[in-house]
Formats: C-alpha cells, sequence, structure tokens
C-alpha cells in the first residue's frame, strides 16, 4: 500500500497530530498573545489609543483559522502542492496584516491630531474676564458657574476679589485684612458648596514653626469680615453632593483626611513620606476617589488617586514635572496643568480616568497658571501668565538697597534666569527658539556655551573656584544627569550616570569633586561626584536638597524637608559631620543660599512668598541684617554673590495675567 493511501486511510485525529496542526496552533497562539503583550508595552510607553489594541486582538484571531489550514495541508509528506484556494486565502491573510498597519497608523495620526483639535475643549467659547494691571491669579468659579473669584494686585497689594460672571463688575473682599494669600503650589480660592461664602488659603503673623499660622478663612461672597474656617488645613474639597469633606494639613507628608460636613470626627486616608507633597485634593464626581497631586514641589509631581475609605493608592499620570490644578469636567474626564518634557508650560493635558491615558490639549500658545470648573464642567476659569525674568546687578553697601540702586543687566536673549558669577563673565540660563541653554556673558558679548533638542536645564549652572569648568544638571525624557564641561562650552561629559540628580550642584573647595542632591531610595540625598570617575560617595543621609559648599571648603549648607511651606537650614562638615547652625527656617522658593566668601554668613531670601528681600545672616549669632527693601512689583528668583561680596546679581521675575473664561 502507498504512504498516500495509508495517510487517507488514517482517521481524523492521527491526521491532526501526524501534520502536527495542534502544535502549529499551539504555536501561533503563544506568538500570538507574545505580540500582544508587547503591544501593550509599546502601546503605553507612546500613548497609542485603545484602538490600535484592539484592531491587534481582531488580526491574532483572524489569523489563527489561516494557520490551521497552511498546517494541514502542508505537514503531511507529499502533499506540499499550493492549491489556488489557499493563495487567495493567503493573500486575504496579507491584505489583513496590511490593513492592521494602515488602521493602527490611520487611529495614531487620529489620535494624535486631538491634541491640535483641543480635545474636549474643541468647540469652546473664550472671553477675558478681566484685563486689570498687574496680575490676576487663583481663580475659583462657583459651582452654579455664575460667580468668580481670584487674588489680584489691583489696589497694590494682593487681596481677594469677587465678581458676578458677565455683570462687569468686580469687588475686593479683604481690602488689606488678610496679609499673605498667595502660595503657588497649592489651590488658593474657593467657594462653599452653596457659594455663599469664599475660601481662601492664608497664612497669619507668628513663629515659623507655628503650624496654625496657616490656615483656610472664609468670607461672605456678598462682602463681609473674614473669618478662620479651618485652622492649620492648607486645602479643602467638597464631595460633589457637598455632605464630605477632604483636606490635608501642614504636617509632613500633607495627610490627607475625610469628615463628614461639619463634623469634627475625621479619617486619616492618605499620608506621603516625609518631604513628599500632596495638594490638590478633588473628589471625583462619584465621590469613591478623591484625586490629589504628589510629589516634591515644584518639578517632580504627579496626579494619584485614593479611595475615599483610603484604599489602593495609586499613580495616574507619569510627568515627574510641574503639575497643578486638576479638575474634572465630566464623571472621567480630568483636566489639568503640567509641563512637558523641554520644561515650557504648564500646558492644558486631559487625563481619561477610565482608560488611564493623558494627553496634552494644544490651544494656542498660553501659558496656564490655574484652572478652576463648575460643577457641570461647562464653564472653566484659566489663569493665563506672561512672564518674563531678566538679570540685574546690585551693588551691596552698609545702606539698604532699593530697587533703584539695581541696573538691568543687557542681553540678546529675551528672558534670563540663574545668574552665576565667574572670573570676569556670569553665566546664565536663556532660551532660543524655545530651547533651554546655558550662555555666558563676557563684557558686554553673550555667547551660549551648551543645549540640547528635547533637553531642560534644571537650576543654574555652578562654577569652579578656577573657573575652568562648570557642572549641571539637565533633563531629558525624564531623566536628570550631571553634567561637567569646560568653561568655554567644550569637553560636555556625564559624571555618575547611575544618579537621578535633582537640582543645581556645587563645586568643592579644591575642584576635584561636585556635590549634587540626587534621588536614592526614592528621597533625594546629597552626593559628592568625583571628577575622575570614582563612585559617588553619600554626604548626606537625610533628607537634602540644594547643596552649597562654602568657598573655603569647610562646611555645606543644604534645605531640609519642607513641612508645609517651610524648611530648616542645615550643614555638614567636609567629612559629612553634622555642623551646628543658628535655627534658620525658611519658606519654599528660598532654597538658593550664598555663602559669604569668608564663610562667616549666608545670603538669603527672606519675607512672603510674593515679596521676598535679600537678607545676610550671621551663621555664628544668627543676627540678621536685611540687604535691599524692594517693592511688591519685584520679585526676586535666583541670585548669586560676587567672589569679593561687593556684588549681588540676581533674577527679576515679571509678570501680567489675565483670567479667561472658557465655556463648552
Amino acid at each position: 500500500m502507498s504512504d498516500a493511501s495509508a495517510n487517507d486511510s488514517d482517521g481524523i485525529w492521527q491526521r491532526l497530530r501526524r501534520r502536527k496542526v495542534v502544535q502549529w496552533g499551539l504555536a501561533y497562539t503563544a506568538a500570538g498573545w507574545g505580540f500582544l503583550q508587547g503591544l501593550e508595552y509599546v502601546s503605553e510607553a507612546f500613548g497609542w489609543p485603545s484602538e490600535t489594541r484592539q484592531v491587534a486582538i481582531f488580526v491574532v484571531m483572524v489569523g489563527l483559522p489561516f494557520v490551521i489550514m497552511v498546517a494541514w495541508y502542508h505537514g503531511d509528506r507529499g502533499r506540499q502542492r499550493v492549491t489556488g484556494t489557499e493563495v487567495a486565502m493567503l493573500a486575504l491573510l496579507a491584505g489583513a496584516g496590511i490593513l492592521f498597519v494602515v488602521a493602527a497608523t490611520s487611529a495614531w495620526l487620529l489620535y494624535r491630531s486631538g491634541f491640535a483639535s483641543g480635545g474636549p475643549l474643541a468647540d469652546a467659547r473664550y472671553s477675558t474676564l478681566t484685563d486689570f494691571e498687574g496680575i490676576e491669579q487663583a481663580a475659583a468659579i462657583s459651582r452654579d458657574g455664575k460667580f468668580a473669584a481670584f487674588l489680584s494686585n489691583r489696589d497694590g497689594p494682593v487681596d481677594a476679589w469677587v465678581t458676578q460672571i458677565g455683570t462687569g463688575e468686580f469687588h475686593n473682599l479683604t481690602r488689606g485684612e488678610l496679609q499673605e494669600l498667595i502660595n503657588d503650589e497649592i489651590r488658593n480660592v474657593g467657594f462653599t458648596p452653596d457659594g455663599t461664602r469664599v475660601t481662601l488659603w492664608t497664612r497669619t503673623s507668628g513663629p515659623a514653626t507655628d503650624e496654625r499660622r496657616i490656615g483656610v478663612w472664609s468670607i461672605p461672597t456678598m462682602g463681609g469680615a473674614p473669618h478662620p474656617f479651618l485652622p492649620g488645613v492648607a486645602e479643602l474639597a467638597w464631595s460633589a453632593d457637598g455632605a464630605r469633606l477632604a483636606y490635608h494639613t501642614t504636617a509632613p507628608g500633607d495627610p490627607i483626611f475625610v469628615a463628614d460636613t461639619g463634623e469634627t470626627d475625621r479619617l486619616q486616608i492618605y499620608a506621603a513620606p516625609a518631604g513628599v507633597h500632596c495638594h490638590y485634593p478633588t473628589w471625583s464626581p462619584d465621590g469613591g476617589h478623591i484625586y490629589f497631586v504628589q510629589g516634591k514641589p515644584p518639578d517632580v509631581m504627579d496626579i494619584w488617586r485614593v479611595r475615599a475609605d483610603g484604599t489602593d493608592a495609586e499613580r495616574m499620570t507619569f510627568h515627574a514635572s510641574r503639575v497643578a490644578h486638576p479638575v474634572f469636567i465630566d464623571r472621567r474626564t480630568l483636566l489639568y496643568l503640567a509641563t512637558i518634557a523641554d520644561g515650557s508650560g504648564p500646558w492644558l493635558h486631559v487625563l481619561d480616568t477610565r482608560r488611564r491615558v493623558s494627553r496634552r490639549l494644544i490651544i494656542g500658545t498660553d501659558r496656564y497658571e490655574s484652572l478652576a470648573a463648575s460643577a457641570d464642567g461647562r464653564r472653566l476659569l484659566a489663569t493665563v501668565a506672561r512672564p518674563m525674568s531678566t538679570l540685574w546687578r546690585l551693588p551691596l553697601g552698609d545702606d539698604i538697597a532699593d530697587e533703584s540702586a539695581a541696573t538691568r543687566i543687557a542681553l540678546p536673549t529675551t528672558g534670563a534666569r540663574s545668574p552665576r558669577y565667574g572670573p570676569g563673565y556670569v553665566l546664565y540660563v536663556s532660551s532660543k527658539r524655545g530651547q533651554e541653554g546655558i550662555w555666558k556673558l563676557e563684557g558686554d558679548n553673550a555667547t551660549e556655551l551648551w543645549s540640547r533638542p528635547q533637553t531642560r536645564l534644571v537650576g543654574a549652572p555652578a562654577i569652579s573656584g578656577d573657573g575652568r569648568y562648570v557642572a549641571f544638571s539637565a533633563e531629558r525624557s525624564g531623566s536628570a544627569k550631571l553634567h561637567v564641561m569646560e568653561a568655554d562650552g567644550t569637553g560636555d561629559r556625564v559624571l555618575a550616570d547611575e544618579l537621578e540628580v535633582h537640582g543645581t550642584p556645587t563645586w568643592a573647595h579644591d575642584g576635584q569633586s561636585v556635590a549634587v542632591s540626587a534621588l536614592h531610595d526614592g528621597q533625594p540625598r546629597i552626593f559628592a561626584v568625583p571628577l575622575n570617575g570614582r563612585a559617588p560617595v553619600r554626604l548626606v543621609d537625610d533628607y537634602a536638597t540644594e547643596p552649597n559648599w562654602s568657598p573655603n571648603g569647610e562646611f555645606l549648607v543644604y534645605a531640609g524637608p519642607q513641612v508645609g511651606v517651610n524648611f530648616d537650614v542645615r550643614a555638614v562638615t567636609a567629612g559629612g559631620k553634622p555642623r551646628v547652625l543658628p535655627k534658620l527656617i525658611l519658606t519654599r522658593g528660598a532654597e538658593r543660599m550664598a555663602v559669604r566668601p569668608d564663610g562667616d554668613a549666608i545670603v538669603v531670601l527672606r519675607g512672603e512668598i510674593e515679596n521676598r528681600d535679600l537678607t545676610l545672616i550671621d551663621l555664628k549669632s544668627g543676627a540678621e541684617r536685611r540687604l535691599t527693601r524692594f517693592g511688591r512689583d519685584v520679585i526676586v528668583g535666583d541670585f548669586d554673590m560676587s567672589a569679593d561680596g561687593s556684588e549681588i546679581v540676581f533674577e527679576r521675575q515679571t509678570e501680567s495675567a489675565d483670567i479667561l473664561l472658557i465655556e463648552r
């Protein structure tokens, strides 16, 4: 009997086994499963829409019968002839593959086009709510969308204002009665659920260590006296039905509590590790979750959520940048503000909380500083900011200097920040065609030393004592590394690539190493990084940022963990042992500390968050001497002291801001 006749007489099971149909089917299924798992990973990494995965699953399922067919016809010896039917089926399979590629690409392009379309704001109407001189910020809207409250310096000091939308009439609620109302890292203004009162973050006078200096006050929307509402609380949010309240205090980790409205009993549902902050609590529309922004202010933040009973805390976005002001506009759509990889922004973003997919909404070129929404999401208020930073020189003398003593430095770039003195020159950070770089001002000539596409500079450059080298932190694709180069911009290289650095570096006295804050077990620590390529040495084991070596190399000062808006100044010796300092507490945003050349004093920024002056503090006695008395319109950012201590160069920040009404 021939082989072919024997084969024909076999039963169906024997024929399936001999032709290995089952084996081929299982192999294809395993391969398809592996392909789909890989596609899932790639889709999440590149933000591809879910339609891509759905089409892929369909194609893999359709392909299984074709694989079984091929195994049946070609798994038996002497039966390898390809029939016309098989050719047609294989052509259909190839066509399905091509259609998958086309469909996936089209879906991805369509998804990308949603960026430009504005997504949920595609058909919205935009109008300016305020157009005052000066700054309007921290806008809030009542739940019914009829009233708006905000902060403004229209009458001089920063006050809380209110308007009924559409009337064009604005009323000053506080009239100077509350002295400090601005904290850029939290939601400053809100409304009670019935809209009858405006709530305000404020900080009153008293010892810096008194946590109850910070609290939420309230004032009638139609005018009246302000009163304490929740002392010791930084931010609050009501559930959609107004029955429950979520808030966080200023204790370490910003613990979040939930309580029934009007009740004193409360449940702590979450607290971050010390040094990590939780801001902007926001209830989900169904009351099941509290969304919040967690991280290290101001530039390493993301949106998280936790159930109202305190379970299942989870991260929802992965920006690791400046993230703020989340607001729901429907049951699953969350709008918020965030900077992007190159450091620009903040821009509007949208998060689909069900699919856990976030994306940027490209709407014009305006930066946004605050965002609020009515209960139905039909009306939104956004603060549109137009910031500018310039560099100024200020000679130091025995008298307190005012702004008239400062001289603006002429630069070829439109803005500049983070100046540092070198021997005969000044380095600073500026942008050219939207890309940040390090610039060198020598005499009247400014040249760009370093810039890389899609890379932003974290903090300021640091110049070695002899002026030959520059160290700096640069972030690309969410990863920040320590760089060093020669002072002419050549020889750039990365030091200690294993470190994820955090902020501005500082040179050791001998110029052989650079100290920098870097993450270790999720917390910032200070490391000494040798230039010769040896392993970094940890100098500080506790939470520590913004290190600064004294010019004589005897000690290093740094910022400790933030509690509320405050942090204490600490120091270690060159050997890493604690160095005793007078008790010194500063506020967030004043982390820059310049050690005087003799090492006996430091220059810091003292005052309110939005109005600080340069102050000299003796490191032995703790005595303070005010160096400047600037007006409220002078906002000092980063600064540096010359090598002989005779001059300060500082970054002056100016900003105009208006409130935009968005109607969907």
